[in-house]
């Protein structure tokens, strides 16, 4: 009775493994077909919503505009993150190298988070991914269509940023000037 246990316990464990592997394949495959998404995102900040529309082109490129009353507008392309104030005539800089969006924002990185990350199985798949400098980043997919549903991470200026995601639209034509880093004068 006792081996029965173990050998039905080892059985099991192998199963739960094969279904993950077989879950992340079917995320992979999924990413991989994928260019560009356009969703709206609900952005919640140390306690603080943010709404709005973002357009991701992989690799590295995204523009978010927030429906927000500073008329906050988020450019990433390739290197660079803008930050906007359309209302205040403000933009701020910052390098994404070491920033955990390198880890989302480009495809080969993220196929690559995805195989390294632990999973978890609640609502929806849970991808959990600790850096080599013990930066935490979970992304999200739904259990059934296996689309990108979201990212938990910590930012560069320790902020707790969990961002969700509802996708509008996969691979339609993107305007490539929505990526053009303003200058400042």
């Amino acid at each position: 009775m006792f081996n029965k246990f173990f050998i039905g316990l080892f059985i099991y464990i192998n199963l739960v493994i094969t279904l993950h592997a077989d879950e992340k394949k079917l995320i992979i495959n999924r990413l991989i077909e994928i260019d560009n998404i356009t969703f709206d995102f609900e952005q919640i900040t140390n306690n603080k919503k943010e709404l709005g529309i973002c357009v991701l082109v992989f690799d590295n490129k995204l523009n978010c505009n927030y429906e927000d009353s500073k008329q906050k507008e988020i450019i990433i392309n390739g290197t660079t993150l803008v930050v906007k104030h359309k209302r205040y005539d403000k933009i701020y800089f910052y390098p994404i190298s070491n920033s955990p969006f390198i880890k989302i924002f480009n495809k080969s990185n993220l196929l690559n988070l995805i195989k390294e990350s632990d999973y978890s199985l609640n609502q929806n798949i849970e991808l959990v991914y600790i850096d080599k400098n013990k930066k935490k980043i979970i992304i999200e997919f739904e259990k059934n269509s296996y689309n990108l549903i979201g990212w938990k991470i910590v930012d560069q200026l320790q902020n707790k940023i969990d961002f969700s995601i509802n996708i509008k639209n996969v691979n339609t034509k993107i305007d490539p000037k929505i990526f053009i880093i303003p200058f400042v004068d």
